[in-house]
């Protein structure tokens, strides 16, 4: 027969245990709530893309069927040869569009790289007058909006006779100086100081200049940071619509996909075939699916490791 303390000592346990119960029982339906709360979301923003493909495999008059008809039955993926194939009167197809879009994609994503990653070791590692001034003077132009130097950019381009070609779309990245590039310079600045300097001042001690320092030590340990820079210049270039349509709308022969794609809606037939015009977004979608897939580590490693983490 149990004594009176043995009583009271297990009576002071168990309650000992109840709260520790309670703190976990409330953090996983808290755990759970949060669960909840993602996937909800997940599916809010995964429905339209799925609308997007199953109705890229649907016959013209299934499209805007109610209720919708989530699985197509047959499938019709001659829709995506249609959309790739059909030229009609000035216009070179989907094919063109694609071919100058990865043009001028490859153009900017060098230039980016290239500029981006020189001014942000310049502003990160040297240590020259006024070093945090011109940083400052670079942040401050993201405050000014694109659409208020979309006519003086305009009217520059079309001065120097660079309207209806490439040049407009791909130089400004060789100079940091479009797609983004002050926010690249501030990403990859922040990345750069949170290397050890006493890398650089080895190398500086065998005679290692800055220029064989920036490409030899930094360039190399910078690849995360490059990545995420590398995959939002792709998104960013990939779905540019307004660029192409004030520099390139006279020359069919030169649009990108986006443009190409709005124009597919109004210029082909009489009527817009939304079977195809589904077909046609879902090819622009899957590069940037692609890239994004295989870039995901370095992309969320470079935001972690740069400085932009909470």
């Amino acid at each position: 027969m149990a004594t009176q303390s043995e009583t009271v000592s297990a009576t002071r346990a168990l309650g000992a245990r109840l709260p520790i119960r309670r703190l976990v029982n409330g953090e996983r339906l808290w755990h759970a709530l949060i669960w909840t709360a993602l996937l909800a979301g997940a599916c809010m923003m995964i429905l339209p893309f799925l609308w997007l493909v199953t109705s890229s495999l649907k016959t013209e008059l299934e499209v805007f069927r109610y209720p919708p008809k989530w699985i197509p039955n047959p499938p019709q993926f001659q829709n995506y040869i249609e959309a790739w194939t059909t030229k009609p009167s000035r216009h070179p197809g989907f094919g063109v569009y694609l071919k100058n879009t990865f043009f001028v994609v490859t153009l900017n994503e060098i230039g980016i790289l290239l500029s981006a990653s020189l001014c942000a070791y310049a502003l990160a590692r040297i240590d020259f007058p006024g070093r945090n001034f011109w940083f400052g003077v670079v942040l401050s132009t993201m405050m000014l909006p694109e659409v208020v130097l979309m006519i003086p950019r305009f009217v520059l381009y079309s001065h120097m006779g660079w309207v209806n070609t490439f040049l407009p779309l791909t130089v400004p990245h060789f100079f940091a100086a479009s797609g983004g590039g002050v926010f690249f310079i501030f990403l990859l600045r922040q990345f750069f100081l949170s290397l050890p300097e006493e890398l650089a001042d080895a190398a500086r001690v065998d005679g290692c200049s800055e220029v064989g320092i920036y490409s030899r030590i930094m360039l190399p340990l910078a690849k995360p940071a490059l990545a995420t820079v590398a995959v939002f210049t792709f998104i960013w270039s990939w779905n540019d619509y307004m660029g192409p349509l004030l520099y390139l709308n006279k020359d069919p022969n030169r649009w990108t996909v986006a443009l190409g794609l709005a124009m597919f809606r109004t210029s082909m037939w009489q009527r817009t075939r939304w079977d195809l015009l589904m077909a046609a977004s879902t090819m622009m979608i899957i590069p940037m699916i692609v890239i994004f897939f295989l870039a995901q580590r370095y992309f969320i490693q470079g935001i972690v490791v740069s400085g932009l983490k909470g």
